[in-house]
């Protein structure tokens, strides 16, 4: 059996452990770019969400 690969995000390289609080665990976003997955944690995940937010057009608001 293979042991799971561990969960890095892909902007800062941040490491998901077993030690984090599982509130923080859940916060991680996965993504499936070209077939690859790809995680982000929680605070670039948050930057990210904002970068979309202000990209999107004042109608849409």
């Amino acid at each position: 059996m293979n042991a799971p690969e561990p969960v890095v995000c892909t902007r800062c390289g941040r490491s998901r452990t077993a030690d984090d609080d599982p509130a923080t665990a859940l916060a991680w976003v996965s993504t499936r770019e070209q077939g690859a997955l790809r995680w982000l944690c929680p605070d670039c995940a948050r930057q990210h969400v904002r970068d979309i937010e202000g990209k999107l057009p004042d109608e849409y608001w």
